[in-house]
């Protein structure tokens, strides 16, 4: 697949382009294989069982997954697979009971938009004393998206969602690997004003967040190839 560059040519600086160098050593080092080729990137949007989607997914040299996610059990129908590598989440997130599991063996990559108005920088109450986390820049890749989708935080309090935030992260990580994603309902349902989660209870479309242009532009990706959306 050829290199596709609207991800990143508009709105990466010196800056935002050191910070994906500085965390790519370390997002690989997870990875199962020594040169990354593929990616799989998993939202939380409820699907059906599918053993070809589960293996594809743990087939993938690096599987990124998002907030209060859910994997496989060993005894349940094949869904979303079972193999995790770096988890992208937010401080408000509700652990559900696969987002600690093997958390050594894990990369954890925290984002703030919210710092940038009023958020509470304190680490979660509920985190492991012994698991480190990454937090993600604001101003290298919160900032940069929020250009990319036509909306500036600092000034209408509108980012991206977690998922999307995941999905920019992967691709910009990893421009010359294939990015396969899932699971991400707003592809296909810009308009919804909940979510409905694998795992738990739906919740609203938080006010912060603007699906409608995160839908437009993650179709772009789409559409340009350098992503390649499952169902």
């Amino acid at each position: 697949m050829g290199r596709v560059t609207e991800l990143a040519v508009d709105d990466v600086s010196t800056a935002d382009a050191n910070f994906y160098d500085r965390l790519k050593p370390l997002a690989a080092s997870y990875a199962r294989t020594q040169v990354v080729r593929r990616v799989a990137v998993v939202g939380n949007q409820p699907l059906q069982s599918s053993e070809h989607r589960a293996a594809q997914i743990d087939g993938a040299d690096l599987v990124f997954r998002v907030n209060g996610f859910r994997v496989d059990e060993p005894d349940a129908p094949p869904v979303v697979g079972r193999h995790t590598d770096i988890v992208v989440f937010n401080r408000g997130v509700r652990p559900t009971p696969w987002f600690f599991h093997d958390y050594a063996e894990r990369l954890y990559l925290m984002i703030e938009p919210g710092r940038l108005l009023w958020e509470n920088p304190k680490i979660p109450a509920f985190w492991p004393a012994d698991l480190g986390i990454v937090t993600v820049p604001n101003r290298e890749v919160i900032l940069p998206l929020g250009r990319a989708l036509g909306a500036d935080p600092r000034d209408g309090g509108h980012w991206a969602t977690t998922g999307t935030v995941m999905l920019w992260i992967a691709a910009h990580l990893f421009p010359e690997a294939t990015v396969d994603a899932y699971g991400l309902s707003f592809v296909d349902e810009p308009s919804q004003k909940s979510w409905d989660h694998a795992y738990g209870d739906s919740s609203p479309v938080g006010e912060e967040h603007l699906i409608e242009l995160e839908s437009r532009l993650v179709r772009g990706w789409i559409d340009a190839g350098r992503v390649y959306y499952h169902r």
